[in-house]
């Protein structure tokens, strides 16, 4: 006898309490195998796939494409025991414990052949719950479109183009964002411009006479979440520091003249941070406020606020302060390019212990931004510019660039951030610093 089994979106990671259903791989009567992906989801900070911990038939899918559920709503409900799916150990109905591919769970099992009902054995008949959600219209692949990147499926779907419709260019099938811009060149020939489809990713406004309404809703709303807890939890106090940057510019250089991997200056300024901590201990750190206790933390993950087409994200870079100039730099680019495609997992973007904010990218001088709560501090960074600077006592045109540095009042006082923020200057000035500490 069946056992229909129901499915809810499960927790998604830290702060992150909703997703954006974009395309369902699955209908309402397909067989699905346990662990394989029913739909493709979009959070506040990347695009996944969701597996059923499951295996028989889908009797029923809940939400449209484009539409926002909740973490812990039904996803679909799946009938196991069936003649189609037979069951005798149970381990169907079990599950296979895993949530989502990627995140947090065993290994990502490979994504398997999708089987159509009618391929299969008939199967005894079960009760479909009306969840007024019309099944999709078959796909015209058999499986996943081969796409990873949301910018790609994004620029798809404003335009109306549908992905399942193309042969990719890139390795493995994968459809590129050229192969996107070419399939709409071509329709444009033929028939002109495309009609643009609504876009689901797009946040919806509300024009009043008042002006116009914003939800705040997916990254906007998490960042909003983070940031006002941060405001309201964290004493925080900010000081700062101009520094002449023309000595750590210089080093740069005859470190990447050698011919091997490119050193970038993200990196030099991490690995000073790195070196800082270990000096004041004290800054790596979080408040536990049920405890009021100060919790100083063996190691140091370090975020980077790094800015994408969807909003403000911060990857970490896990255990810095075992990686040198090098290494963080290879594993800084591969998280920022990773941010930009949008495939950062929830364990790539929490954690952190510490961040470094270079805000100097838009062009500013100086920032007092508010902390990523629950850290205690992080170092801002701003624009590199040729100003007048006293240089071995004469006047001359030196690279200049602001430090600011903001911390958790709690954990230590003004002596201890202004002598962390003068040994990052230090560094900043006369890289030669560093090697009392490597």
């Amino acid at each position: 006898m069946a056992q229909v089994l129901e499915f809810r979106l499960p927790d998604l990671g830290e702060g992150l309490t909703e997703a954006l259903i974009v395309r369902w791989l699955v209908e309402v009567g397909e067989v699905v195998a346990v662990d394989q992906p029913v739909v493709e989801v979009e959070t506040a900070k990347a695009m996944v796939d969701v597996p059923c911990p499951y295996g028989g038939v889908v009797t029923a899918r809940f939400g449209e494409e484009g539409t926002e559920l909740p973490v812990g709503s039904p996803l679909v409900t799946v009938a196991v025991g069936t003649p189609a799916h037979p069951d005798p150990a149970g381990d169907a109905a079990e599950g296979s414990g895993n949530v989502l591919v990627g995140y947090g769970t065993s290994e990502a099992p490979a994504r398997r052949r999708r089987v159509r009902q009618e391929q299969a054995a008939p199967v005894a008949p079960v009760a479909l719950k009306d969840t007024g959600v019309q099944p999709s219209a078959p796909a015209r692949v058999d499986g996943p479109v081969a796409v990873v990147s949301p910018l790609v499926r994004r620029l798809a779907r404003e335009n109306g183009l549908d992905l399942r419709e193309l042969a990719g260019s890139g390795p493995d099938g994968l459809i590129l964002r050229a192969d996107v811009e070419l399939a709409l060149r071509a329709a444009a020939t033929r028939t002109g411009p495309p009609s643009p489809a609504p876009a689901p990713t797009a946040v919806p406004v509300a024009v009043s006479a008042e002006g116009t309404r914003v939800p705040l809703k997916g990254i906007r709303g998490a960042v909003a979440d983070k940031l006002s807890r941060s405001r309201r939890e964290i004493p925080d106090a900010t000081c700062w520091v101009d520094a002449d940057a023309t000595e750590l510019m210089h080093a740069r250089v005859q470190m990447n003249a050698g011919g091997g991997p490119k050193i970038s200056l993200l990196a030099l300024l991490a690995r000073i941070c790195t070196s800082a901590l270990a000096r004041y201990p004290e800054l790596n750190s979080t408040v536990d406020l049920e405890a009021r206790e100060i919790v100083r933390l063996d190691r140091v993950h370090l975020g980077f606020a790094a800015q994408t087409e969807r909003g403000l994200v911060v990857p970490v870079v896990r255990d810095a302060h075992t990686r040198n100039a090098e290494a963080l730099s290879a594993e800084i680019a591969r998280l920022t390019e990773a941010a930009r495609a949008g495939t950062l997992t929830p364990a790539e973007l929490t954690g952190g212990t510490f961040t470094l904010n270079n805000y100097g990218v838009f062009g500013v001088d100086g920032s007092t931004p508010i902390l990523n709560h629950p850290e205690a501090a992080m170092l801002g960074v701003g624009r590199i510019v040729p100003k007048p600077w006293v240089h071995e006592g004469e006047l001359a045109v030196r690279r200049v660039v602001q430090l600011s540095f903001t911390f958790d009042h709690r954990v230590c006082d003004g002596g201890t951030a202004g002598g962390f923020l003068r040994y990052v200057a230090d560094c900043v000035e006369q890289p030669a610093v560093l090697l009392r500490t490597l």
